[in-house]
């Protein structure tokens, strides 16, 4: 090793303190979180590095198993007072560590919460704590049991905490969709509750468009979807018209799947716009938020969730499809189409409604209003264009949203 590489690497090791097994839970958290942050860096190698230096046997010293607790909670914090929510951080973890590292996160975020009175969580917060499966299911200390459970070394274990401290650390601040634990309000009631029985004939027909092999008959049965839910939410708003305290628009976090995420979240655009929803994506991590009535909402999280499903088998199918070029087009192609279709069903659905000359300044009413609620959470916003590369995925994308005979 040369005398550069050398003094590099004491620097290093004295950035990173430690007192072995004499050290104090408050000493061993901060070698842990300095360890996380030269991992947050892209250093090679230093999460497996430190925790051997840390556990260089075969016993957990009772300091480290603290300081794992401590450390996951001082930055869980952050991140969640940062406006991460459960399903973002899931999805993030998914994306960006293994699955040791994104179980030790969901443990820790399931202790976080503990922190706060349930009337300070927001109901949505806890509900997508649940859907990630986080629970408290370990007697204390969490790291010693967490390690026994997922039959890990000490050094082992260490090296996915600093893994998971390291991801934890590398999490910006994103637009809060929800208040974060302790600070939510008590909820007042919803003026409408979803109506479920209307709901479970969306998400039935929407089951039934994936799961047929017939295009022609998926797309129609997708624009039957798309009809009742124009339909009620129209009703919808000219109840909410008459009332003085109309729901203020929401947010959501819609998460794409790798590959092709900036040509995915054009088709939620699309499918936001025609739900009278603003929606804007985020490429650093591949989520789009959607601003809107809650109601609005589940329409677009179904209808985009399907639609994907549906698009995604249409491009694998076609014979030729199997440059990357030809499916970023595809997918382009097919949600400009299917925005374009989708229009038409909306302007078909307002014009075919009872009295559409109220409807209309209705409409306009509500629109202004998510718009101002988009302005105040994304007042910067940039646009950018994807690029279309293949003529053939191009058309090929038209076709198969042209298949969907949307509005007839």
């Amino acid at each position: 090793m040369g005398k550069k590489n050398r003094r590099k690497r004491v620097a290093v090791e004295e950035a990173v303190p430690w007192a072995g097994a004499a050290a104090t839970a408050e000493e061993a958290r901060d070698a842990l979180l300095t360890a996380g942050y030269e991992v947050a860096r892209g250093v090679p190698g230093a999460a497996r590095k430190h925790a051997d230096r840390f556990a260089p046997g075969l016993d957990l010293p009772a300091a480290l198993a603290d300081a794992a607790d401590l450390a996951g909670q001082q930055l869980i914090s952050r991140v969640c007072r940062g406006g991460w929510l459960p399903m973002d951080l899931d999805q993030a973890a998914r994306r960006h560590v293994d699955d040791f590292a994104r179980s030790f996160l969901l443990d820790t975020l399931a202790a976080y919460v503990e922190r706060f009175a349930p009337a300070t969580v927001h109901p949505r917060w806890r509900e997508q704590l649940e859907d990630t499966g986080a629970t408290h299911w370990w007697p204390e200390p969490h790291l010693t049991h967490w390690a026994a459970k997922h039959i890990l070394t000490p050094a082992e274990a260490l090296t996915t905490v600093i893994e998971a401290l390291g991801f934890l650390l590398t999490l910006p601040a994103v637009t809060p969709v929800l208040p974060a634990p302790g600070t939510a309000a008590p909820q007042r009631p919803a003026h409408h509750a979803v109506d479920e029985k209307k709901l479970g004939r969306v998400r039935a027909l929407l089951a039934k468009a994936e799961s047929s092999s017939f295009p022609d008959e998926a797309e129609a049965l997708s624009a039957k979807a798309q009809e009742l839910m124009t339909r009620y939410a129209l009703d919808r708003v000219l109840v909410e018209a008459g009332e003085a305290a109309p729901d203020v628009p929401s947010a959501r976090r819609i998460w794409l799947d790798t590959p092709y995420v900036d040509a995915k979240s054009l088709l939620v655009h699309v499918v936001s716009k025609a739900n009278r929803c603003r929606a804007i994506f985020d490429p650093r991590w591949g989520f789009v938020t959607v601003v809107g009535d809650e109601d609005d909402l589940d329409a677009v999280e179904l209808l985009t969730t399907s639609l994907l499903v549906q698009a995604t088998r249409a491009m694998i199918a076609d014979p030729a499809g199997r440059s990357r070029a030809f499916r970023k087009s595809f997918l382009v192609a097919y949600a400009t189409r299917i925005g374009e279709r989708l229009d038409q069903a909306a302007e078909a659905t307002i014009a075919d409604s009872p009295d559409p000359a109220r409807l209309l300044p209705v409409l306009a009413s509500h629109e202004l209003k998510v718009a101002s609620a988009f302005s105040e959470r994304f007042p910067e916003v940039v646009s950018k264009s994807v690029t279309v590369r293949s003529h053939e995925g191009w058309g090929a994308g038209r076709e198969a949203a042209d298949r969907a005979r949307l509005g007839e």
